[in-house]
């Protein structure tokens, strides 16, 4: 399955390759024109000298990770994040390491060497370790390098009704979505921009929007829901299986109103069922896209997943199906309004 290729593969910001990689071989007979730039962008154009309004799809490739930045003289790895990881949840967690994809498990001090007060706090990052199961600092050496990266080994699972659970939903689920808005057919320019180094400061968009030049732009992503216990109602951001969630404002964008009240009227229309994202925290992509040259026409679309940013994160197939869908409406009205659009 496309999801389950996409998430079980390892990119982390600046380290996109394998991702990149697997997304140019699914697109490959979709499209006229596939580029890398300079910083790894992917770039797919099909129809590139169809008239008609140029439509931008922008999903990044890259995931949180662990980066090695030393090796102590037991064998064991020091890390720092890349991206914004949680240290709590971390401890005891499996991992595969650089390019070799070394098995390890994230160390800690266990609980019968603890001291009172640090079993009531939170482990730092700076605390945790990796352990790759070499005996001395030049075994470790031979295995992995300063540099490189860890990453969750979590599989993809399907699980629950209709339930899906894996690592890097946050963004291969927008992965896939792009990946499939390019099999169809359309009568105007349509580039699917897979991008770089979004979580840590959604480098990668703004050199790809620059050199596409889109009239319009929809940012796929996978958001936060946080419909779990002990958060009220209210401080939902996204609530999984209620449809996927238009963003009318966050840390980085305000997208464009008559975009989204476009997407809310076609979904009502279309009867797919869509949500808020009642949450002003984070950004995306379409802070960079929506700033570029003379300005994007931008929305936000994203499928709610519980636990982002974390080992496993949970979505619904039905709010992914649905994301597909009306995204798919939204190219087809285009379509329908031809060059006017």
């Amino acid at each position: 399955m496309l999801l389950a290729r996409l998430t079980e593969a390892n990119g982390a910001p600046g380290q996109e390759g394998e991702v990149r990689e697997l997304i140019r071989t699914e697109i490959q007979p979709h499209v006229q024109e596939i580029k890398t730039d300079a910083l790894g962008n992917l770039i797919a154009i099909k129809n590139p000298d169809a008239p008609g309004p140029k439509v931008m799809l922008a999903a990044h490739m890259d995931e949180v990770a662990l980066m090695i930045v030393g090796i102590e003289s037991n064998g064991f790895l020091k890390v720092r994040p890349i991206g914004g990881v949680d240290p709590r949840v971390l401890v005891a967690k499996s991992v595969v390491v650089g390019s070799k994809k070394i098995a390890g498990v994230i160390g800690s001090k266990p609980i019968h060497l603890q001291r009172p007060p640090e079993r009531e706090r939170a482990f730092t990052m700076e605390e945790l370790l990796i352990d790759i199961g070499a005996k001395n600092k030049e075994e470790a050496e031979r295995l992995v390098s300063l540099g490189e990266c860890a990453y969750f080994s979590t599989k993809y699972q399907e699980f629950g009704e209709g339930k899906v659970k894996a690592k890097a939903l946050d963004d291969r689920v927008g992965c896939a979505l792009a990946i499939r808005l390019l099999q169809d057919t359309y009568p105007f320019p349509l580039v699917a921009a897979f991008t770089v180094q979004e979580e840590v400061g959604l480098r990668g968009a703004g050199v790809a929007t620059y050199q596409v030049k889109p009239d319009i732009a929809l940012v796929l992503e996978g958001t936060t829901a946080s419909d779990v216990p002990g958060t009220d109602d209210h401080k939902h951001a996204t609530s999984l299986g209620q449809g996927p969630a238009i963003t009318v404002m966050d840390r980085t964008s305000i997208p464009h109103p008559p975009l989204v009240q476009e997407l809310f009227s076609l979904a009502e229309d279309e009867g797919i069922k869509v949500q808020v994202r009642r949450n002003t925290a984070g950004g995306t992509d379409a802070g960079q896209i929506q700033m570029s040259e003379a300005g994007v026409k931008v929305a936000t679309i994203a499928v709610p997943c519980r636990y982002i940013h974390s080992p496993v994160s949970v979505l619904s197939k039905t709010d992914y199906e649905g994301a597909y869908q009306l995204i798919k409406g939204y190219l087809k009205r285009l379509q329908e309004r031809g060059e006017n659009a």
